[in-house]
């Protein structure tokens, strides 16, 4: 094989004097699409999965439920195309958003699906005397979700949150169909340009796999910091106190 890792060091003719400077700017928005995107899959997922599991208001389950079943079963590319050509037809405010604020909604909200019926499962799991031991504490609904429920489902949740953030790393790929200028894009244009795909590829599935097991360190990290032992069962959510 002909490696020719100095074609990072070239001139690509544009905005960045070599393709190496361009590899890391496509790199930086990556990283800040799926950082982005979590961050609203994380506050939208856990509160529509709080909605699902509320015991006394069916009509905000369905509403949950209803979320859920919307974006989990469209795929994620086909919703970024609606969020780009088809929500701004009908909705002249979204005209304005650009395609990279597009593709963080698209993202986030294909994934708070997900992590919504993450959080369902973690605090259905719990025991129900802890629901039961706040009522009695004289909790509202809010404060023994905060107090009480909240914290332990979370910790049960962990590794496939992680999953999930390490996916949205992935994900953050299909941001390339509406020209947002991040790690695909750029091995897509610096292949044609160098006709050097093995080198490219390899450099850009390299940045992934970097993007992606630092999410899992970072994730392992507060897994341990919040495992309460004896609770969470090996392999899954498990019985506890």
């Amino acid at each position: 094989m002909n490696w020719q890792w100095q074609i990072f060091l070239q001139d690509p003719g544009g905005a960045h004097p070599t393709y190496w400077q361009w590899m890391m700017s496509a790199w930086g928005w990556t990283v800040s699409v799926a950082l982005l995107a979590l961050i609203i899959a994380l506050s939208v997922g856990s509160l529509v999965g709080i909605l699902r599991t509320l015991p006394d208001s069916p009509w905000l389950v369905r509403l949950g439920n209803a979320w859920v079943e919307l974006f989990r079963n469209i795929p994620l590319l086909v919703q970024i195309f609606l969020w780009y050509h088809v929500l701004p037809a009908f909705i002249p405010a979204m005209k304005q958003f650009d395609s990279f604020t597009l593709v963080v909604l698209a993202l986030g909200f294909f994934t708070s699906a997900r992590i919504a019926e993450q959080v369902r499962a973690g605090v259905q799991a719990l025991p129900k005397g802890q629901r039961y031991a706040g009522m009695a504490m004289g909790f509202t609904t809010f404060q023994y979700y905060r107090y009480v429920i909240l914290p332990m489902a979370y910790r049960i949740i962990i590794p496939p949150l992680t999953s999930e953030s390490m996916n949205i790393f992935k994900n953050s790929s299909v941001a390339f169909a509406v020209s947002v200028s991040e790690l695909t894009m750029f091995a897509m244009q610096a292949q044609e340009e160098t006709s050097r795909g093995i080198e490219i590829y390899l450099a850009v599935t390299a940045l992934y796999a970097v993007s992606a097991f630092a999410i899992n360190r970072i994730m392992t990290y507060i897994e341990k910091k919040s495992h309460v032992p004896g609770f969470i069962a090996a392999g899954g959510i498990g019985g506890g106190h």
